[in-house]
């Protein structure tokens, strides 16, 4: 991780530089395990099989898929040991819904507030995947020459492989330079549906587009 962070161009005290500023939660609430914070939760059915979607009242604190709900639940309690968590199905009903119809492809841009630590880096990161266009990838080197450290490729996937809150920030649509899936550490599997689904998707947005056009 040390050289990771030194590919990046970052010292280690430079990479808490702005993290609060843009995604909420500060990086000494993160170490003490979120103490005073208060997280809702819920677990629905998707197409990519339990969907774990967490929240405080600034925004979304964790979105994690898995096989079934009590991993699911002590991920949760497991990145967060000392926040207060409970379970709260109708008041995340709209963020649910939001990820959901994007996963179907009826709303192809997400725009959901965030309550996650990072660092300055991750930060980029995140916000360069957030760039990239619903059923397009880029390359861990794109995405790095994107932030403006084109020598920062393993930091890119770094960031991408600490990323807690899965589709809302689409680290699935990063690969490697040879169009190989690289990793996903909700699966590899779920990330080709992932892909597959969004292309499948976007193409025929397109499709109808042109023919409103026409």
């Amino acid at each position: 991780m040390t050289n990771a962070i030194y590919d990046a161009g970052y010292s280690p005290a430079s990479l808490y530089a702005s993290a609060a500023a843009q995604l909420g939660m500060t990086p000494a609430t993160y170490r003490r395990g979120g103490v005073g914070m208060n997280i809702a939760y819920t677990v629905v059915t998707s197409p990519l099989g339990r969907l774990l979607v967490a929240a405080t009242e600034r925004g979304v604190s964790m979105v994690s898929i898995g096989d079934d709900e009590a991993s699911l639940e002590a991920s949760l309690r497991g990145e967060y040991p000392a926040a207060t968590i409970s379970r709260a199905d109708e008041t995340l009903r709209p963020t649910v819904t939001a990820i959901l119809r994007h996963l179907q492809g009826q709303q192809p841009r997400l725009d959901l507030a965030l309550d996650v630590q990072a660092t300055a880096f991750q930060e980029r990161v995140w916000q360069a995947l957030c760039a990239i266009p619903y059923g397009s990838t880029r390359s861990y080197a794109a995405v790095a020459a994107a932030i403006g450290q084109p020598t920062a490729a393993r930091a890119v996937a770094h960031a991408c492989a600490t990323n807690n809150a899965a589709i809302v920030i689409p680290c699935h649509r990063v690969v490697r330079g040879n169009g190989a899936l690289g990793g996903y550490r909700w699966g590899l599997e779920r990330k080709r549906t992932l892909l597959a689904n969004e292309k499948a998707n976007a193409a025929a947005n397109d499709e109808a587009q042109l023919r409103l056009k026409v």
